[in-house]
C-alpha cells in the first residue's frame, strides 16, 4: 500500500493539471497561454514565423491585437482583431471567455472585439498555424481545418497571405475580402476594398467607398485574369463554381516571403517581396497601372489606348456624346453610336472586331462556358439588346460565351486582351467595306498616275526642294544637310499662330536654352507645347535639327512625345504633347508642391526615368546620349508619369559605340559628369552620372549645388556621402517623406545613386543595372567616393561654352 500512494498522488494531480488547462476556459483562460495581457507576452507560430500581440502602428498611441512576421525587422502587420475598437490603454487581456470564444477585454471588461463563434466545443484551443492563420478550435478535432470554429484567413484586413482565400463560400455566405488601412498610423476600415463581384461572370474589383475604382477582367483560368497571371514566383488559384467564388495563390518557393498589401494611397501591391539583404520590402508589382487602369477612364463605349497622346478614342461606328467636352480631354460622358441597328432585319447587322481588348464591365451581362464562338454570335444577333459577344476562354478554343447588353463600360486596350466583337449598324459596315473598295480603287488610280508622270514633274521637284531649302536653312548649313528628311509631320506657321494665340504671353509656358515655349491649342482641340527657336540666337540651329531627327526615332512611353516641328522662313519650331504638370524641378524644389511627391510617386519617377533611359541607351534604334538630363528636362504628364524631354544635346551613337569625344562641352551645372567637364569625353556613363544626381534631389527634395550645405559639403553629392559614411543616410530623405516613406527603399535608392555618381565611369553601373538594382532581391555592391563638382566656371580655350549654351563645371580628379 504504502508503495503505491505514490502512483495514486500522481495520476491525481495529473487529473487536476488536465482538468485546470483543458476546462478550465469557464475561468476566463485560453488553454495555449491561459491568457495573453498586455504586458509584451505574445503567442508565436510553431516554426517561429509568425508572432501575434499587441503594437502601436506608426506613432499612434492606440494599442491593436494582430499577427506579424516574427523575424522581419520591419515590423510588417498582416491582420488586426480589434482594427475599428483600439485599446487606449496597457490593461486589456485576450483570453476565451466562458462561451468558448476569443475575446479582447479592457481593464474594466468592456468587450473591445470577440470571434464570435456560435458553435459549441467541449475543449476550446487558440493556434497561431505556420501560416499565419490564428484558429479557435476544438482540440479534439485533430487540427483539421473542418474544425476550426473560428479562423482569422476568414476575416483579412488589407493582406492577403499565401494560402488564404479571397472571395466568396456560396454556402455559408461568408465575403472574404480586403479593407485597406485608413492610414499609415490608422489600420481601421478606410475607404477601399477588394473582393469578388458575384453573377454569371466574376472578377476582382477595387472600391473606393461604393464606387469602382479598378477591375481585374473576368476570372475564367489561371491565366485570363487581367494583371494577375502567374509567374516563377507563385501560383495563382481561381475558382467558380456553385459552392464558392475565390483567389488565392501558393509561393514555389518556401524561402521567399511575398504578400499581396491593399494600401490607402491607391495602388494594390501586389508583390511586396521581402529581400533579407537589404532588409527592406520591394514592391514587385502594383495596380492601377496607368491611366487606363483607372476604371471606366474613357465613359461608356470609349477605348482607353494608353500608348496614345489622347488615351481615350470612341469605338469604330461610335462618336463623342459632347464633342466640345471630349475635345476638352472631358471623357466622363463617353461615346454613343452613330447610327442604330436595324433589329429583326436577317443578316442586316454585323460585328467588328476589335483586337487586344480588355473585357467590358459585367454588370450588364451574360454568359455560357460550353457555347461555341459562332452560336454565341447569331444569339447575340437573336437578341436586340446584346451589343457585343466575346469568348471569355483564354487557351484560343473558342469555347465559352459572354455577351453585353447596353452600353459598354471599362474598355482598354492590353497586349494580353482579347477578342471582342462589337454589334455594328448595315450603314456602318458598308460603309466600312464601301471604304476598303475605294481605298483599293483610290491606290490603284494614284500608282498609275503617279507612274506616268514622276519622270515629268521630278525636275520641279527636286528644284522646288533645292529653293526651299536654301530658303529655309542658312548657306554654311547646306552642305551639312544634305538629304537629311526630317521625318515629322510640318506644320504651317499661321496654324501655330492661331494655336498660341499670336505667341501670347499667357500661353508662356517657360524659357530653355533656345528660346521660349508656349502652350497652344489645334484647331482639333488637341493641346500642345511649342518649342521656338530664338530669332536672336545665332546658334542653336544644329541642336534644333538634331533634336528633330532624334524625336521621329524614339518612341517610349517615358520620352515626350514629339507631334511635328515647322520650319518656315526664320521660324523653327518643335511641337510636342502637353504634359499639365510641366517639369519635376517645379514640384521637388518647390516648398509647397513637394508634398503632392509623397515616396509612392518618387520612387514610380525614378524607376520610369530610368526605364527611359535605358531605352536610349540599348533599346532605341539608334544609341542616344543624351548629355543634359536633369529635373527641369523631366516633365509630368496629368499622372504624374515622367518623361525625358530636350533632345538638343543629345549625341547619336552607332548601335556598338557607347562613348565619344567633343571640342564643344554642353550641358548644365550640377549634373555633368568629371570626365566630360575636364576632358570633353561623353558616354552613357555620362548619363549614368546625371542620374545618379537627380536620383539624390528626388531622395532629398534638394538641389544639387544650390542650397548651403555644412562647411566640408561641397554639394548634395558631398552631403550625401558624408552622410553614407558616418552611417546617417536617413537625414537625406526628404522631411515631408516622413509619412510615407519606406525607410530602407529610399536608403537603397541613395546607395544606387552614389553608384552612379562614381568618379571613373567604369566604376558605374550602366542603366541595365541600374533597373535591375531598383528592383533586385541582391545586396548592392558598396561605393566608392564619388567624384564632387567644386565650382561654377566657363571653361577657356578649345572646351569653351556659347552664349546660348549654359554654364559647365570644372572638377577635380580623385
Amino acid at each position: 500500500m504504502t508503495n503505491t500512494f505514490p502512483l495514486i498522488a500522481m495520476l491525481v494531480v495529473s487529473k487536476l493539471l488536465y482538468f485546470f488547462f483543458h476546462i478550465s476556459y469557464a475561468s476566463d483562460t485560453i488553454t495555449q497561454f491561459q491568457s495573453l495581457p498586455d504586458n509584451g507576452s505574445t503567442l508565436v507560430s510553431k516554426d517561429g514565423t509568425f508572432e501575434l500581440g499587441y503594437f502601436n502602428p506608426g506613432s499612434s498611441s492606440n494599442r491593436y491585437v494582430g499577427i506579424w512576421y516574427k523575424n522581419i525587422p520591419v515590423r510588417t502587420v498582416v491582420w488586426v482583431a480589434n482594427r475599428d475598437n483600439p485599446i487606449k490603454d496597457n490593461s486589456s487581456k485576450l483570453i476565451i471567455n466562458k462561451e468558448g470564444n476569443l475575446v479582447l477585454l479592457s481593464k474594466n471588461k468592456t468587450l473591445l472585439w470577440s470571434t464570435n463563434s456560435t458553435t459549441e466545443a467541449l475543449s476550446p484551443i487558440v493556434q497561431l498555424l505556420e501560416t499565419g492563420n490564428l484558429v479557435l478550435r476544438d482540440e479534439k478535432d485533430n487540427n483539421n481545418e473542418p474544425g476550426f470554429l473560428w479562423q482569422s484567413f476568414d476575416h483579412p484586413c488589407d493582406t492577403i497571405l499565401p494560402g488564404m482565400k479571397i472571395g466568396w463560400d456560396l454556402k455559408t455566405g461568408l465575403n472574404r475580402r480586403l479593407t485597406a488601412w485608413k492610414n499609415w498610423d490608422d489600420p481601421s476600415s478606410g475607404d477601399f476594398t477588394l473582393g469578388f463581384t458575384l453573377g454569371s461572370n466574376s472578377e476582382l474589383l477595387i472600391c473606393k467607398g461604393l464606387a469602382e475604382y479598378y477591375r481585374t477582367g473576368l476570372v475564367n483560368s489561371p491565366v485570363g485574369v487581367f494583371g494577375l497571371r502567374g509567374n516563377p514566383i507563385y501560383t495563382n488559384k481561381y475558382v467558380s463554381n456553385e459552392d464558392e467564388v475565390l483567389f488565392s495563390y501558393t509561393l514555389k518557393n518556401s524561402s521567399v516571403i511575398s504578400i499581396i498589401v491593399l494600401n490607402q494611397t491607391l495602388q494594390l501591391r501586389q508583390r511586396l517581396v521581402w529581400i533579407p539583404d537589404t532588409r527592406i520590402w520591394r514592391t514587385y508589382q502594383s495596380w492601377p497601372q496607368d491611366s487606363c487602369d483607372i476604371y471606366n477612364t474613357c465613359g461608356p463605349n470609349g477605348n482607353c489606348i494608353i500608348s496614345e497622346t489622347r488615351i481615350c478614342q470612341c469605338l469604330q461606328g461610335f462618336e463623342p456624346k459632347s464633342p466640345q467636352e471630349w475635345n476638352a480631354m472631358d471623357w466622363t460622358q463617353g461615346c454613343v453610336r452613330r447610327n442604330s441597328w436595324r433589329c429583326g432585319v436577317k443578316n442586316k447587322d454585323g460585328f467588328q472586331r476589335f483586337s487586344r481588348m480588355k473585357l467590358p464591365d459585367i454588370p450588364n451581362s451574360w454568359v455560357n462556358k460550353s457555347m461555341v464562338l459562332e452560336d454565341c454570335k447569331a444569339k447575340c444577333l437573336e437578341n436586340c439588346s446584346c451589343t457585343a459577344y466575346a469568348s471569355p476562354d483564354t487557351s484560343g478554343a473558342g469555347i465559352g460565351c459572354s455577351m453585353w447588353f447596353g452600353d459598354l463600360f471599362d474598355l482598354r486596350i492590353s497586349e494580353g486582351g482579347q477578342d471582342l466583337y462589337v454589334r455594328m449598324a448595315v450603314v456602318d459596315m458598308e460603309a466600312k467595306h464601301g471604304r476598303q473598295k475605294k481605298v483599293v480603287l483610290v491606290v490603284t488610280i494614284t500608282v498609275s498616275f503617279v507612274l506616268v508622270i514622276l519622270l515629268a514633274f521630278s525636275y520641279i521637284y527636286v528644284t522646288k526642294m533645292k529653293y526651299t531649302a536654301d530658303k529655309i536653312m542658312p548657306t554654311r548649313e547646306q552642305d551639312e544637310r544634305g538629304q537629311e528628311d526630317l521625318e515629322l509631320p510640318l506644320f504651317d506657321l499661321a496654324a501655330i499662330i492661331h494655336a498660341t494665340n499670336n505667341f501670347s504671353t499667357d500661353n508662356k509656358l517657360g524659357e530653355g536654352g533656345f528660346g521660349p515655349v508656349y502652350k497652344g491649342t489645334l484647331r482639333d482641340g488637341q493641346e500642345i507645347a511649342v518649342k521656338r527657336l530664338s530669332r536672336s540666337s545665332g546658334q542653336g540651329l544644329k541642336e534644333f535639327k538634331n533634336e528633330v531627327m532624334l524625336c521621329a526615332k524614339l518612341q517610349h512611353r517615358n520620352l515626350v512625345k514629339v507631334l511635328g516641328c515647322c520650319i518656315e522662313g526664320d521660324e523653327k519650331m518643335l511641337l510636342y504633347e502637353y504634359m499639365p504638370n510641366k517639369s519635376l524641378d517645379s514640384f521637388l524644389f518647390d516648398s509647397a508642391r513637394s508634398k503632392l511627391l509623397d515616396w509612392s510617386k518618387r520612387f514610380n519617377i525614378l524607376c520610369a526615368i530610368a526605364r527611359g533611359l535605358l531605352y536610349l541607351h540599348q533599346d532605341s534604334r539608334l544609341r542616344i546620349i543624351h548629355r543634359d538630363l536633369k529635373a527641369s528636362n523631366i516633365l509630368l504628364d496629368n499622372n504624374m508619369n515622367p518623361k525625358i524631354s530636350d533632345f538638343g544635346m543629345a549625341k547619336m551613337c552607332g548601335a556598338d559605340q557607347i562613348d565619344g569625344n567633343t571640342n564643344r562641352i554642353v550641358g548644365t551645372y550640377g549634373y555633368m559628369a568629371p570626365e566630360y567637364a575636364i576632358d570633353g569625353f561623353f558616354s552613357v556613363k555620362s548619363d549614368v552620372f546625371s542620374f545618379g544626381v537627380l536620383l539624390l534631389e528626388i531622395v532629398s527634395g534638394k538641389k544639387n549645388g544650390a542650397l548651403a550645405y555644412e562647411a566640408d559639403d561641397r554639394n548634395l553629392i558631398g552631403h550625401a556621402w558624408r552622410l553614407w559614411t558616418e552611417g546617417t543616410a536617413e537625414q537625406l530623405i526628404d522631411a515631408y517623406l516622413v509619412d510615407s516613406c519606406i525607410v530602407s527603399e529610399a536608403l537603397s535608392c541613395i546607395q544606387i545613386g552614389l553608384l552612379c555618381l562614381q568618379h571613373h565611369p567604369d566604376d558605374r553601373p550602366n542603366m541595365t543595372s541600374v533597373v535591375v538594382m531598383l528592383s533586385s532581391e541582391n545586396a548592392l555592391p558598396q561605393p566608392k567616393e564619388p567624384g564632387f563638382l567644386i565650382r561654377k566656371a566657363s571653361i577657356q580655350g578649345e572646351h569653351s561654352s556659347s552664349g546660348n549654351e549654359v554654364t559647365i563645371s570644372q572638377l577635380n580628379a580623385r
